[in-house]
C-alpha cells in the first residue's frame, strides 16, 4: 500500500526517535529513503519495508501475521494523530525551526511494551551502553522476522514478547551489562505486559498513572514511552540533567535544571516535546548551540527513572 499524507514527509528523520542506535536490529535505515522495521503487533509479528516515493507519499510492504495491522497503523507511525496546527512558536528561534522542519510530526507506534523496555534499559546509564545492551538482549532473545524477503537487511529480529522477556536468565542481563535494578524493572514490566499495552488506548494522564504504578517506572521513563508509543507531543523527559542543560542553553544561553526547563517550556504547553525535537534538529543543522560539556568524572547516573 501507499499512503499519501496531508503534510510533507521526511521518512527517515520522522522515525529517527524510534531507532535505538545504528545497530538496532529492529529498525534499519537503508540510504535516505528506506526504513525497515520489525514489530510485534497484537495480531502477530511483522517485518516491513517503508519507502518514501514522493514528498508526501510512503510505500509500505509488510510480511507476517501482523502485516495488516502494521499497514493500518502507518498513518499513526508517520504522525497522523499529531496536530501541530495549533502550535504557535512565539519565539524567533523556534519559529525559524518550525518553518524549516514543516514535516515534523510525533510518531505513534501504539506498542507500549516495546518502547518501555528500551526506555528502562536507558535508565541511569549512557545512551551507548543502553543501546548496546538492548541490541545484545533483543538479538539473543527475540525471534526471526516472519517470511522475511531476500531484500531484507540481514540480522533483523523481532523484539521479545513479554513471555520471552520473563524467560531471560539473570546471567544474560549481567552479560549485557544490565544491573539488577534495571533487570528487575524489566521483569516487572514483562509481568504486567498486557495491562501496560492497554495504555495505547487510554487518555495520556491515565496511561501515565498505569505506567508509573510499576515500581521502577518514574517520570522520565513514562515520558520516553509517551513520546514513542503514544505520540505525545507534550511529553518532556524530566529527570535528565543533560536535557535540561541543553534546553536552557539553546533558549537562553544559560544552563538550567528541571524546574528551569519546565518554566522555559511552559509557553508551549501541549507541544513541549515538539519544541525539544525542533531544538535537537537545530543542532544537527548548526542553528542551535549546545551547552559546554560537563567536565567531571564519568558517571552512570545522569538519568533518573
Amino acid at each position: 500500500m501507499t499512503l499519501r499524507a496531508d503534510w510533507p514527509v521526511e521518512l527517515v528523520r520522522q522515525l529517527a526517535p524510534l531507532r535505538r542506535g545504528r545497530g538496532d536490529p529492529c529498525h534499519v535505515v537503508v540510504g535516505d529513503r528506506i526504513v525497515w522495521r520489525t514489530a510485534r503487533m497484537p495480531s502477530g509479528t511483522v517485518i516491513a519495508r517503508l519507502r518514501q516515493v514522493g514528498e508526501r507519499e510512503v510505500e509500505c510492504l509488510a510480511w507476517g501475521a501482523g502485516a495488516e495491522a502494521f499497514a493500518a497503523g502507518l498513518g499513526d507511525l508517520l504522525g497522523a494523530r499529531d496536530d501541530p496546527g495549533a502550535f504557535a512558536a512565539g519565539h524567533t528561534l523556534i519559529d525559524k525551526l518550525h518553518r524549516a522542519h514543516a514535516w515534523l510530526r510525533v510518531p505513534r507506534t501504539g506498542l507500549v511494551l516495546e518502547a518501555l523496555m528500551g526506555a528502562v534499559l536507558e535508565q541511569r546509564v549512557t545512551v551507548a551502553e543502553a543501546f548496546s545492551a538492548r541490541t545484545w538482549l533483543v538479538t539473543r532473545h527475540g525471534e526471526a522476522p516472519p517470511a522475511a524477503p531476500p531484500s531484507a537487511p540481514p540480522g533483523m529480529v523481532v523484539a521479545p514478547s513479554a513471555d520471552m522477556w520473563r524467560a531471560v536468565p539473570s546471567w544474560d542481563f549481567h552479560q549485557a551489562g544490565v544491573d539488577t535494578k534495571r533487570a528487575a524493572t524489566l521483569l516487572r514490566c514483562a509481568q504486567h505486559g498486557a495491562r501496560l499495552d492497554e495504555c495505547a488506548g487510554m487518555e495520556p494522564l491515565d496511561a501515565v498513572r498505569r505506567l508509573r504504578a510499576v515500581p521502577g517506572i518514574g517520570v522520565w521513563t513514562a515520558a520516553e514511552v509517551r513520546q514513542r508509543a503514544l505520540g505525545d507531543a507534550d511529553a518532556v523527559s524530566f529527570g535528565d540533567v543533560h536535557l535540561a542543560r541543553f534546553v536552557g542553553y539553546a533558549l537562553t544561553g544559560a544552563e538550567v535544571d528541571d524546574h528551569g526547563m519546565q518554566e522555559l517550556l511552559a509557553p508551549w504547553a501541549g507541544h513541549r516535546f515538539r519544541v525539544i525535537r525542533l531544538l535537537q534538529l537545530g543542532v544537527a543543522h548548526g542553528v542551535v548551540q549546545t551547552a559546554p560539556a560537563i567536565r567531571k568524572p564519568r558517571t552512570r547516573t545522569h538519568l533518573r527513572f
